[in-house]
């Protein structure tokens, strides 16, 4: 197959690094494996996944930025690292804007709202109107920031309800808690409750994105329900800042690709994902209104970190 970017030899001469600064299975690691997979035969080069997790993405976010602009480390941007960790830590190794080159969206990550199914309630309006005269519900999540957090925050700002948030440190005994009652709601990432759901372990009442999932067509959006909000993760490609410009561009080229590919597609779409590629401007211009989106919701959370 010939090099997507044959028009620019010198680049790339030798294997890239990509950082992912999460933990090796999770749902980035799982995205760039499958998409950078693809994107290495479209440009000839080998990519070597590099799990650098910690400090809520910082840790591996930080060794992009301080890394050459040469085009042979590249990275996972996140909703964590890109746009919400700026209002959470105190204070950053990185700007997140200032240090990293964007370079395409890979996938949206919608969650879904999942309760016991001990729970007397079929759709969101009953889950309000219980969770009102309950007085406070619990709900989980991975810790401060994550989508799971972000969703339930969002959720109780927009419908009145008091949540109380609960942080885990391990994803398993989230679910676990959830279908055994000792929390009453979960925005979990489709592909850690899908089985659950099926097997009629646990509810789900709504996903968090802006459309119904292949994986679960019944299910409404929250805006359908009724509640006025998106909550989505979401992964893409960033490079430390001053990569050439015709390096940036033939990332994106070949991410674009690999992201249109119909296997590749499928692969996503199976996680739970949204496939979805951009632009580099657009990438660029979403992370922006991802961090302002989030501002807000963060402070009223009062989520913080070091």
């Amino acid at each position: 197959m010939p090099s997507i970017v044959s028009a620019q030899p010198a680049w790339p001469s030798r294997p890239i690094r990509f950082v992912n600064p999460g933990p090796a299975g999770g749902a980035g690691d799982v995205t760039a494996r499958i998409v950078m997979d693809k994107v290495s035969s479209l440009i000839g080069q080998t990519i070597v996944i590099d799990n650098r997790p910690g400090a809520g993405t910082n840790i591996g976010m930080t060794v992009v930025a301080q890394s050459a602009p040469d085009g042979y480390t590249i990275g996972l941007g996140s909703i964590a690292a890109n746009a919400v960790n700026k209002w959470i830590y105190k204070s950053m190794p990185f700007d997140p804007e200032k240090d990293f080159e964007a370079v395409s969206l890979m996938v949206l990550v919608p969650n879904i709202m999942v309760v016991p199914m001990s729970m007397p309630v079929s759709n969101v309006k009953e889950f309000i109107d219980y969770a009102k005269k309950q007085g406070l519900v619990s709900y989980g999540s991975v810790g401060a920031g994550s989508s799971q957090h972000l969703a339930g925050a969002q959720f109780g700002l927009v419908t009145g309800v008091e949540m109380q948030h609960v942080p885990y440190t391990n994803s398993g005994q989230l679910n676990t808690d959830l279908i055994e009652g000792r929390t009453q709601v979960l925005f979990q990432s489709v592909s850690a409750v899908a089985e659950m759901v099926r097997a009629g372990k646990m509810r789900a009442l709504a996903v968090t994105g802006t459309q119904r999932l292949a994986a679960f067509p019944d299910v409404p959006t929250l805006q359908q329900a009724g509640v006025d909000i998106t909550s989505t993760g979401w992964f893409g490609v960033v490079t430390p800042a001053k990569v050439p410009e015709n390096i940036l561009d033939a990332l994106n080229k070949a991410t674009v690709a690999a992201i249109a590919d119909p296997e590749v597609s499928k692969k996503l779409t199976d996680l739970g994902s949204i496939p979805r590629s951009s632009s580099r401007q657009e990438y660029a211009a979403f992370m922006r209104a991802e961090t302002a989106k989030y501002r807000d919701v963060i402070a009223a959370s009062g989520a913080s970190a070091n």
